[in-house]
């Protein structure tokens, strides 16, 4: 054998990665850069002279996302179960920075940002990856006191509480709901006796559902989903104009860039209500192949946290799980939000609306989820101790 061959042979990864899971992922943030072009062409050429702003900005989100991936997917798995607390407190920090005047950037009257001109982070986004890691940790190091203690649980839940709450203050009641839903998710599927499991998520239910009321605005959304014609020009603004985008694109779609909707009829058209475009452009079978996209690579999310608990590795199966959770959670509100059967909220479909932040940690999550199944496959093969 030559020397170049021998090397290429020893340069190569053992065991190929995920390629089912590079091609799910590789399918929807491509599909995305092509609507969030599409979506956000108008009102960019109107807004700012530039027709690609928004393209610009989500290609630039994407690739400092796959570099960065590239690095995490180096880095043994165990790695972050080592930094878990410290990456929790952290992110509650920052989640108080962005609270301050002066320090936190406000969008349409909410306070979710920090940093500077293009160099912004959306600290929700840091905080669901933040949750999932020290949840992970958590019920590896605690996993017979979640199974057999009512304390076992009620601890993570406390700093939850926290979280939720400096949430609720910017205010992002949507990634919120995220956390709190993963977190639960998470100790359900670690064992957490039924009866605790369903006293939590009752009590879970019942604050949420207070919190949902306390304020006008979240009342006024909760009752115009169920019908929002009553008022088309007002409360119910938003929703009628995604399902008359929705409802425009038919079987097959008007054509990809010939939306209406788009044309400052459908607020946030390039973010949070992407999915109508979609359905604008695309028709149905674009909204199927999207829901299709978002299903296998759930599932398959799924099957590599159950490979990772089989081989013992308990620490990357938890965080596969969570992973999984958090994506079906959120790409489901999201399309359920678009389609008028869930009140409004400020999720944006993953991988694919607009938002740097969400890339960046979508991308993280993605080489996360590469590294777990690479050592799965290393362990089978021998290569490596579990």
């Amino acid at each position: 054998m030559s020397n170049a061959a021998s090397s290429r042979r020893v340069m190569s990864p053992p065991v190929p990665y995920d390629r089912w899971l590079i091609f799910t992922v590789a399918s929807l943030a491509g599909l995305g850069l092509l609507m969030v072009a599409s979506a956000s062409i108008v009102i960019s050429d109107q807004q700012l002279h530039q027709p690609f702003y928004y393209l610009f900005r989500q290609l630039m989100g994407l690739t400092l996302g796959v570099l960065l991936g590239g690095i995490v997917v180096q880095f043994d798995s165990n790695v972050w179960k080592k930094m878990d607390g410290w990456l929790l407190v952290i992110t509650m920090l920052l989640l108080a920075l962005v609270l301050l005047p002066g320090v936190g950037h406000a969008v349409n009257g909410s306070a979710r940002w920090i940093g500077y001109g293009v160099f912004k982070i959306q600290v929700s986004e840091l905080a669901k990856f933040a949750v999932v890691v020290y949840m992970a940790g958590y019920l590896v190091r605690r996993n017979r006191d979640v199974k057999t203690h009512l304390g076992g649980f009620l601890k993570p839940m406390l700093l939850l509480g926290v979280i939720a709450l400096l949430l609720l203050c910017e205010p992002d009641f949507g990634a919120t709901v995220v956390i709190v839903t993963t977190a639960l998710g998470m100790m359900f599927l670690a064992g957490m006796r039924l009866q605790y499991f369903v006293m939590l998520f009752v009590g879970v239910l019942l604050a949420m559902t207070i919190l949902a009321v306390s304020e006008p605005y979240r009342i006024a959304r909760l009752t115009t989903f169920l019908n929002p014609w009553v008022h088309p020009f007002n409360s119910g603004y938003q929703l009628t104009q995604s399902l008359i985008a929705i409802g425009r694109g038919g079987w097959v779609g008007v054509g990809l860039g010939n939306s209406i909707q788009k044309q400052f009829y459908l607020p946030e058209s390039h973010t949070d209500f992407l999915f109508s475009v979609i359905g604008e452009e695309l028709g149905l079978v674009g909204m199927l192949v999207v829901i299709g996209l978002f299903t296998f690579l759930s599932l398959r999310i799924f099957w590599i946290g159950r490979q990772a608990q089989k081989l013992e590795r308990h620490f990357a199966g938890f965080l596969a799980y969570g992973f999984g959770l958090w994506l079906a959670m959120q790409f489901t509100v999201s399309i359920g939000v678009n389609l008028g059967v869930l009140p409004t909220k400020g999720l944006t479909l993953p991988l694919l609306s607009y938002g740097g932040s969400s890339m960046l940690v979508n991308c993280v999550v993605v080489a996360l989820l590469l590294r777990i199944d690479y050592e799965n496959r290393m362990i089978k093969l021998g290569l490596k101790d579990g």
